[in-house]
């Protein structure tokens, strides 16, 4: 059993910052690419940042320069830092990791979502 747990999210200002974290955990042999999507009401998901083993990182333009996106020293950890937040940002956040567990299965998990709201 693989899970993704996500932290960090909340109410902030705009303007203001806010860390996102996820934690996988279980019986994963692998983590390749993690990344974060989010899903606005009404609107379908859509990908913020992705990050790779080797560090490569994408963000979807609209996040370009006040989202950062990295991975923790033990590779089983992602942080999304998002500065600058606009009522835009508001979501929910998504963690997403492809993950090779012990029986050989590869796949694409999920967290189960962290509310961000930006508003004053």
């Amino acid at each position: 059993q693989v899970q993704l747990v996500e932290s960090g999210g909340g109410l902030v200002q705009p303007g203001g910052s806010l860390r996102l974290s996820c934690a996988a955990s279980g019986s994963i042999f692998s983590i390749y690419t993690m990344g974060w999507y989010r899903q606005a009401p009404g609107k379908q998901r859509e990908l913020v940042a992705t990050i790779t083993t080797l560090g490569s990182t994408n963000y979807a333009d609209s996040v370009k320069g006040r989202f950062t996106i990295s991975r923790g020293n033990a590779k089983n950890t992602v942080h999304l830092q998002m500065n600058s937040l606009k009522p835009e940002d508001t979501a929910v956040y998504y963690c997403n990791a492809d993950i090779l567990d012990y029986t050989s299965n590869r796949g694409a998990y999920w967290g189960q979502g962290t509310q961000v709201t930006v508003s004053s």
